[in-house]
């Protein structure tokens, strides 16, 4: 199969436990455990086999800083593009977020907030997944809850029930 035509992978990603307070909500950061949890996310997607060559992150410091664990973790060094729109999305506008990222792309890897993530992963699952994975996901999207599906369009076709779910994982460092 080439790599025109093989599956597209999409990681939807809710940060890591962040801190309880900061001057804002955006600026909060992660805590220890986020540190360790989101290293092990990335950890976790490498054994997979999961290369990413895009990244769509939320702009507020507890989803970059997931970012940049999560490549610590899975030894990536790929910058993010940091949204603002990503903070305040939901699970509509995300998905319209995803569709505007580059038809080349063909790993992307989304960090950001519940309920949004954990909403866009469950209105993308087309109920053809693992069912272990699929199980997973619907026990609820806490903390450095990650979901990888296979996507078969290209980015800017991407709908409801249109995504396989093929893993599904909650990392704990």
């Amino acid at each position: 199969m080439s790599s025109e035509t093989a599956p597209r992978r999409l990681v939807l990603a809710r940060h890591a436990q962040a801190v309880d307070a900061a001057a804002t909500d955006a600026v909060r950061e992660l805590s220890a455990r986020g540190r360790r949890d989101a290293e092990a996310a990335g950890r976790w997607l490498a054994e997979l086999g999961v290369t990413p060559d895009h990244a769509l992150v939320s702009a507020a410091v507890r989803t970059s800083q997931t970012w940049d664990q999560m490549c610590a973790g899975a030894g990536w060094e790929l910058a993010a593009d940091l949204d603002r729109g990503l903070y305040e999305a939901g699970t509509d506008a995300a998905l319209d977020l995803v569709r505007l990222v580059p038809a080349q792309v063909r790993t992307l890897v989304v960090v950001g907030h519940n309920p949004t993530v954990g909403s866009l992963a469950h209105v993308l699952d087309d109920g053809d997944g693992d069912p272990e994975a699929v199980t997973a996901l619907l026990g609820g999207y806490p903390t450095s809850a990650l979901t990888v599906f296979a996507v078969s369009t290209a980015w800017a076709d991407l709908a409801e029930e249109s995504a396989t779910v093929l893993a599904h994982h909650v990392a704990r460092g």
